[in-house]
């Protein structure tokens, strides 16, 4: 067992990207080994409601809790995952679609709630910390799980929003940059260099400009503190594998002004353009807005 899973590791920090790919699928690991490796799962994602599981030996957290906790439990125990074993949930910031479930699923499963001080403010003027352990964080490294969360400031229309740049314990890096306006220098630092990077890649301006939402939402969403669209999506990947990333997830995505296809495709298409290959350089998926796929190991 244990030899199988320090060649992973070896081949990861020995050969190249284009090694990398076709080794390791056929170095599919056993259960055993599974438990030591970097874990994730985007559960939800979109407009109707977002939470991401990432887990360790240790245990596993959530960023977000934007269902109800009874859609989160059930989709936790689809995949074989103990809802027991989540230790913290953190939050991005305080809109509905991130934290519908927060209270019920936190109460119920002894989960400590972190996020930002204005996060939490709002959380506690809305009720939705009644019965929850939360504990306010700047910008420093929380431990949970096993794993090292520091979290970085968004651009959005919220109180106090943050991103989350996670170390797991055997050395992978993950980042999690939803709901962010425009990529500030911050952002970039803390997601740049990271092996996987789940990423908004909102909308597309053309539909959302011919769509039937009111002018004000749309210039709310243009905005700098609004949504991250495809096109500015796809030119922050580009930079992104040239860091090092080789997992990059979109994230997300509008119900009304965005398709997966599209979104994957305007993606594909600038890291194409720079002579960046899907399956050599990198791996580029859509997260579903709630589907049954597999936690990933990486």
């Amino acid at each position: 067992m244990w030899s199988r899973c320090f060649l992973r590791v070896w081949i990861r920090q020995n050969l190249t990207l284009r090694d990398n790919f076709s080794i390791l699928r056929a170095l599919k690991p056993s259960k055993e080994v599974e438990a030591f490796m970097s874990r994730i799962c985007t559960l939800f994602s979109g407009s109707s409601g977002n939470c991401t599981y990432l887990a360790s030996q240790e245990g596993g957290i959530l960023i977000d809790a934007g269902v109800s906790a009874r859609s989160i439990q059930r989709a936790l125990e689809d995949r074989d995952i103990d809802p027991k074993t989540i230790r913290a949930v953190f939050v991005t910031h305080e809109h509905t679609d991130h934290v519908a479930g927060l209270r019920v699923f936190c109460s119920r499963f002894g989960c400590k709630v972190y996020s930002s001080p204005g996060t939490l403010a709002a959380l506690e003027e809305k009720g939705m910390l009644q019965k929850v352990d939360s504990s306010c964080i700047g910008e420093e490294t929380v431990e949970a799980a096993g794993m090292a969360v520091r979290p970085f400031p968004i651009s959005h229309d919220c109180a106090q929003g943050y991103g989350y740049r996670i170390h797991m314990p055997d050395g992978r890096k993950v980042a999690v940059a939803t709901d962010t306006g425009v990529m500030t220098d911050g952002v970039r630092e803390a997601v740049h260099g990271c092996d996987l990077v789940v990423i908004e890649s909102n909308h597309d301006v053309r539909m959302l400009q011919n769509g039937r939402y009111p002018y004000y939402l749309k210039r709310r969403i243009l905005s700098q503190t609004g949504h991250l669209s495809n096109d500015d999506c796809a030119v922050e990947l580009v930079e992104l594998v040239r860091s090092g990333t080789t997992r990059l997830i979109l994230a997300h995505l509008s119900r009304e002004n965005n398709v997966p296809e599209l979104a994957y495709e305007t993606a594909k298409s600038f890291l194409t353009s720079v002579g960046m290959r899907q399956g050599t350089d990198y791996l580029l998926s859509v997260a579903p807005k709630a589907s049954d796929q597999k936690v990933m190991v990486f």
